[in-house]
C-alpha cells in the first residue's frame, strides 16, 4: 500500500490513519481473486485492485458499517472492474480461436490483451478463508472458469460471481449494481444458462491421491524428457497450448510428433512446482549450452480429470509471468554424470513436484 497518498489532514492521528492501510490491505487477495475473476488478467486485476483501494482511502469517512469492510471494498472492486471491461474486448485461450492446428501450422503470435493469464493461487486466494471457502475460491479461477465468464456481458459476470462464488443475496446484489432484484435474478438465470453450454466438469480441490501421483508422473516423465511414459498419461482428447501462440494441438500423436519435433530442444527441462489458477503448476527452464545455466522458457499450468492429464497449457511470457510467480530467472548448471534418460536426457533434477512457498 505505499503507493496511498499520504493521510488527509482531517485524519484524526497518523495511527489511525496507519491502521486504515493496514485493514485495507488485509483483504487484498481477497480482492485480486475478485478481479481475476472479473478480468481474467492478473496484471489488471492488480490493477484494479490498486485503484478499488485508492477509491477506498479517499472516501474511507462515507463507509458506515452497516456491511463488512470486505463487503464494502467488494462493491468497489466490482465498480471498478466494469467500468475497465467497458473498454476491452473478450480475452481466450487459444482453443477458443479455431480448430487444432497441424504440426506444421504457423505460430501466429497475439498480443497479450488477448490470452486469459495465469495468476498464483497465493495471490488470489485470502489467507483467512475458512477450508470450504477455500475449495469454491479456488475452484473459481480455474482456467476453464474464468474463460467460461469471458462469455458472459459484464454486468451478468457480476451477479454470477457475487451471488454464485461470493455468496450475496440478490437484494444486496442490486443494491451494489443499482437495479431491481428481478433484474438480478434474471440475469444470473441467464449467466447459468450461458455456462451450462462450456465444459467445467473436470473440477478437483484440492487435488485427490490418484492425482497427485498423476502430477508426480508428468514431472518425472518431462524431466526425463520420456515422450512415451508422458503420452500414456495424458487424455485422449488432451489438448496442448502456447500462448502468446494461438497454436493448440489436440490428441496423442500431434502433441508427441510436436515433443520430438520442434519442442525436441524441452528436453533436459528442470521444472520448479508452484500453483497457478488452483491447479498444479511449473515453472520450466530449459537447458543452455554445456555447462551454462537453464533458462525460463514456460510457465506450465497441468488441467486434471480423476485419470489423466486434460490439458498442458505452456504461458511462454516469462519476463513478466516467473517475476510475478516468484521463479528464479535462472538456475544454476544441473550436476554431471546423471543417470540417462529414455530419449537420452539427464535424470529429473527438480525433486518432489510439491509447489514451494512463494
Amino acid at each position: 500500500m505505499a503507493d496511498l497518498p499520504p493521510p488527509r489532514k482531517h485524519a484524526a492521528s497518523d495511527d489511525v490513519a496507519h491502521a486504515t492501510v493496514r485493514q485495507l490491505d488485509e483483504h487484498r487477495a481477497a480482492l485480486t481473486g475478485h478481479c481475476y475473476r472479473m478480468l481474467g488478467s492478473a496484471a489488471e486485476a492488480d490493477d484494479a485492485v490498486q485503484e478499488t483501494m485508492l477509491r477506498a482511502w479517499r472516501s474511507i469517512d462515507q463507509f458506515e458499517g452497516r456491511a463488512s469492510l470486505r463487503t464494502w471494498l467488494y462493491r468497489i472492486a466490482t465498480h471498478v472492474c466494469l467500468d475497465a471491461l467497458s473498454e476491452r474486448t473478450r480475452r481466450a485461450r487459444p482453443m477458443e480461436l479455431g480448430p487444432p492446428n497441424g504440426i506444421d501450422g504457423p505460430l501466429t503470435t497475439l498480443p497479450s490483451y488477448r490470452w486469459v493469464e495465469p495468476i498464483p493461487d497465493v495471490r488470489a486466494l485470502p489467507a483467512d478463508a475458512d477450508p470450504a471457502e477455500l475449495v469454491a475460491l479456488r475452484q473459481s479461477i480455474r482456467l476453464a472458469f474464468v474463460t467460461a465468464l469471458q462469455h458472459l456481458p459484464p454486468r451478468q459476470r457480476a451477479v454470477l460471481l457475487l451471488m454464485e462464488v461470493l455468496g450475496w443475496p440478490a437484494a444486496e446484489v442490486a443494491e451494489t449494481l443499482d437495479t431491481s432484484v428481478a433484474s438480478v435474478n434474471s440475469a444470473l438465470q441467464r449467466a447459468r444458462a450461458t455456462l451450462a453450454t462450456r465444459d467445467l466438469s473436470d473440477a478437483h480441490a484440492p487435488l485427490s491421491d490418484a492425482q497427485s501421483v498423476l502430477v508426480d508422473r508428468y514431472v518425472e516423465a518431462f524431466e526425463r524428457y520420456d515422450v512415451s511414459a508422458l503420452t500414456k498419461i495424458l487424455h485422449e482428447d488432451a489438448t496442448m497450448s502456447m500462448p502468446p501462440y494461438a497454436l493448440w494441438l489436440r490428441g496423442h500423436e500431434p502433441i508427441r510428433t510436436w515433443l520430438l519435433g520442434p519442442g525436441a530442444p524441452c528436453r533436459g527441462s528442470r521444472l520448479v512446482p508452484t500453483a497457478a489458477c488452483g491447479a498444479p503448476a511449473f515453472g520450466q527452464y530449459r537447458p543452455g549450452g554445456p555447462g551454462e545455466s537453464h533458462k525460463p522458457w514456460a510457465l506450465i499450468v497441468l488441467e486434471l480429470s480423476d485419470t489423466h492429464i486434460v490439458a498442458m497449457n505452456y504461458f511462454l511470457d516469462t519476463e513478466t509471468l516467473f517475476p510475478r510467480f516468484g521463479l528464479l530467472p535462472e538456475l544454476p548448471p544441473a550436476p554431471q554424470g546423471g543417470a540417462e534418460a529414455q530419449d537420452g536426457s539427464q535424470a529429473p533434477q527438480g525433486g518432489s513436484s510439491q509447489p514451494q512457498g512463494d
